[in-house]
C-alpha cells in the first residue's frame, strides 16, 4: 500500500488569477484592502486613491493637473475625488495663506474608520486634561490646638461615602497606537468665498439653430443644373466626398449661390473639397458648413452705359437713351430760334 507524499508542492490553481510575486525593496506603497476592495467605490476612484497614497508629501494634486497626466477627462477625475470624499478617503479643504490667498488643503486617508476612532480618541484625551486643568486646587485646614474630643462609638458614625473612581480611558491598542502626523490636525475652517458666475452655459441649455444654407437671388433650372453637375462630380477629383442623392439635392442651392456670385466650377470645387480633416466621417456635413463659412461676397453691379446718339439737328454726338436732338438744339427750338447746322 502506497505511502502519501506529504511533501509534494500544492498543484497550481487551475482558474481564477495567480499570483506572481516579486519582493520589492523599493518603489512601492502599501494599500489598505479597505480601499483595493470597496465594493461601493468606482474603479477610477481607487485607483485615484492608489495614486494619490503613492505620492510624497506636498505633490500638487488639483483636477487639472491629475487631468494632465492621465487620459481621463477633468469631469471624471472629479466624480472620483468626490466618491472618495464621500467614503472618507478623502479631505480637501480651504485655508487661508499668506498674501491674502486661499489654498486648497487635501487629506488622503488609507483606513477611514481607523483614523476616525483615533482621532476621537484624542479628541477625548485633549478634553479630560482641560478639565482636570480647571479644577481649583483643595486646600487642607489644619484643626486648631485644644481639647481632643471623645471619640464617638462606631454606632453613632455616619458611613462615609465612598469616592466615585474616574472611569479609565480605554487602553489603545498597539496594532492601531500610530503617531498622528502634524498635517492630519484639523484646521480651522472660514467661511468658503461666494462661488463664481457660471459663464458657461449648462449642457443642457438649447443649442442655437445651424444658420440656414445661401441660395441664389434669381434661381434659374440652368444655374441649379450646373450645382447638381459639380457636386455629383466631386468624387472624381475627391474621392472622399461621396454624396448621396439626398445630400446632392439639400446642397444644391448653396453651390447655386456661389455660381451666381460669379465663382467658376473649378474654384468653388477647390474651396469646397482642399485640405479636409483626417478621418472624413460627415462629407455632407462639412461641404454646408463650407458653403456657409466661406461664401463669396456678390460682384457689384455696374452702372448702365448710356448709348451715344447724333443730333439730328447739329449732327454732333450726345448720349441718351433715345435718338432726338442735344441739350443745346433743344433749347433752342424751345425758344423758337433758328437751330445750329453743320455745314455739308
Amino acid at each position: 500500500m502506497g505511502t502519501q507524499q506529504v511533501s509534494a508542492p500544492p498543484r497550481a490553481a487551475s482558474s481564477g488569477v495567480v499570483h506572481i510575486n516579486i519582493r520589492l525593496t523599493d518603489g512601492f506603497s502599501i494599500i489598505s484592502n479597505t480601499l483595493s476592495q470597496h465594493r461601493d467605490l468606482s474603479l477610477l476612484a481607487i485607483g485615484l486613491s492608489t495614486h494619490i497614497q503613492s505620492l510624497p508629501a506636498g505633490k500638487r494634486i488639483g483636477i487639472k493637473a491629475l487631468a494632465e497626466t492621465f487620459p481621463e477627462g477633468e469631469a471624471a477625475i472629479a466624480a472620483g475625488l468626490r466618491e472618495l470624499e464621500q467614503h472618507g478617503f478623502l479631505r480637501r479643504t480651504r485655508e487661508r495663506v499668506g498674501g491674502g490667498r486661499v489654498a486648497t488643503r487635501t487629506e488622503s486617508y488609507n483606513h477611514p474608520e481607523a483614523a476616525a476612532r483615533r482621532a476621537g480618541r484624542t479628541l477625548v484625551r485633549e478634553r479630560g486634561a482641560a478639565s482636570v486643568q480647571e479644577r481649583e486646587p483643595v486646600s487642607v485646614r489644619e484643626p486648631e490646638a485644644g481639647p481632643v474630643p471623645e471619640p464617638e462609638p462606631e454606632s453613632a458614625r455616619e458611613p462615609e461615602a465612598e469616592p466615585v473612581p474616574e472611569p479609565e480611558a480605554a487602553p489603545v491598542p498597539e496594532s492601531e497606537a500610530a503617531p498622528v502626523p502634524e498635517s492630519e490636525a484639523e484646521p480651522v475652517q472660514e467661511p468658503a468665498p461666494a462661488p463664481a458666475p457660471r459663464l458657461v452655459p449648462p449642457p443642457t441649455a438649447p443649442k442655437p439653430p445651424p444658420p440656414p444654407l445661401p441660395g441664389p437671388c434669381r434661381p434659374t433650372e440652368a444655374l441649379y443644373t450646373a450645382a447638381a453637375d459639380l457636386l455629383a462630380g466631386l468624387r472624381r477629383t475627391a474621392p472622399l466626398f461621396v454624396l448621396s442623392e439626398e445630400d446632392v439635392r439639400r446642397l444644391v442651392p448653396g453651390v447655386a449661390a456661389w455660381l451666381e456670385r460669379g465663382m467658376r466650377p473649378d474654384a468653388v470645387r477647390a474651396a469646397l473639397t482642399d485640405d479636409p480633416p483626417v478621418p472624413l466621417r460627415h462629407p455632407a456635413k462639412l461641404l454646408r458648413h463650407r458653403l456657409i463659412a466661406k461664401l463669396p461676397p456678390p460682384l457689384s453691379v455696374a452702372a448702365p452705359v448710356v448709348p451715344l446718339q447724333n443730333c439730328d439737328d447739329c449732327d454732333r454726338a450726345f448720349r441718351s437713351s433715345v435718338p432726338g436732338v442735344c441739350r443745346g438744339c433743344g433749347e433752342a427750338r424751345a425758344y423758337g430760334a433758328e437751330p445750329f447746322r453743320l455745314s455739308a
